[in-house]
């Protein structure tokens, strides 16, 4: 198993802005286009690409881990 296969698998996703969290979710995917709701970025319409703001951040914590210490900044 490829060390970038078992990451995705195991990971989960949320953005953080300066003034608010994001909930976590299972994949990426979702992370980005719920994280519009916390003012976090945008899904761009033409590309489908996320444009995040300026200060917007992503953590990725390990979905078995509800501490602190899974989380690593991407």
């Amino acid at each position: 198993m490829e060390l970038v296969h078992w990451i995705s698998i195991m990971s989960r996703y949320r953005f953080i802005t300066p003034n608010r969290t994001g909930k976590w979710y299972p994949d990426l995917e979702t992370a980005k286009q719920f994280a519009a709701e916390i003012g976090a970025g945008f899904l761009d319409s033409r590309t489908g690409r996320f444009v995040a703001y300026v200060g917007t951040k992503l953590e990725i914590g390990a979905l078995h881990d509800d501490l602190k210490e899974g989380l690593e900044p991407a």
